[in-house]
């Protein structure tokens, strides 16, 4: 059973999604499992294996959905004696259960390779996060153009979810060269679960890329999911002070967090 859920958590990596791995590692007395009795939870809500089925199990699956959100792992520990006192069992035996969260390094998908778009990779790379540059043009999508990148897409913005995963540890960060690209494009991207959505550009922009997406059927709500123009205000001007507010923006989402200078933090 260990090996299958093994197998399970290695794909679950390829593919770049969050699970739990929930370990009994202390028993004593009459227990439902044995130490070293595994079950994973993907974060669809899917499971495999077991640690005791029954209410024991229903609250270690609580725990593990909460560990998957925070990323912080448990040590759970329960008696298995008296339900009436909130005991989830009447094996009379105790146990604990660690909860171990996966999450993924967040990714940057940079969509425009060009000198805004390798300076994010630069500064994203720097950070921590894993790197990919999509570019319909080539020779934007290559390792000689942006050698910060871990991946590359050269393909059209409209194709790049067939190509790869676009889930909450995802950030896309449209450097693109205008509101033709991205008009078609958005759509698609908007129907992912990406944490982030940023567009470079004017007001002026992103009025014009506004109107194109209501034309399209695009929803109010869908659109009100897109940073535009995006990044934080530090009056940039070079590819590499752009870079920092729209990391700077990325950051302070992701932290959950105000953006606010730290003299003004209580």
């Amino acid at each position: 059973m260990n090996q299958n859920l093994y197998q399970i958590a290695a794909d679950l990596q390829k593919r770049e999604e969050r699970f739990a791995i929930c370990t009994i590692i202390s028993a004593q007395g009459s227990t439902p499992r044995h130490v070293g009795s595994k079950m994973l939870l993907g974060e669809n809500g899917e499971f495999f294996g077991t640690v005791g089925g029954g209410e024991l199990e229903h609250r270690v699956l609580d725990e593990a959905r909460l560990a998957i959100e925070d990323g912080i792992p448990r040590k759970l520990s329960y008696s298995m004696t008296d339900p009436e006192r909130g005991d989830p069992g009447v094996c009379g035996g105790q146990l604990e259960v660690f909860v171990e969260p996966y999450v993924p390094a967040p990714k940057i998908i940079i969509i425009g390779g060009g000198h805004v778009g390798k300076a994010v990779a630069h500064l994203a790379k720097w950070l921590g996060f894993r790197v990919a540059i999509s570019d319909d043009r080539p020779e934007y999508c290559t390792p000689e153009m942006n050698p910060d990148a871990d991946e590359f897409f050269p393909v059209e913005m409209a194709e790049l979810p067939q190509h790869v995963a676009i889930n909450r540890q995802t950030y896309l960060v449209l450097t693109t060269r205008g509101t033709a690209t991205d008009i078609p494009g958005l759509p698609v991207l908007l129907g992912t679960r990406a944490a982030y959505i940023g567009i470079i550009g004017s007001k002026r922009r992103w009025l014009t890329t506004v109107e194109g997406l209501k034309k399209q059927g695009v929803s109010e709500d869908a659109i009100a999911r897109i940073h535009s123009p995006m990044g934080l205000e530090l009056n940039a001007e070079t590819p590499e002070e752009i870079a920092v507010s729209i990391m700077a923006e990325i950051m302070m989402l992701r932290n959950r967090t105000t953006g606010k200078p730290m003299q003004l933090k209580p």
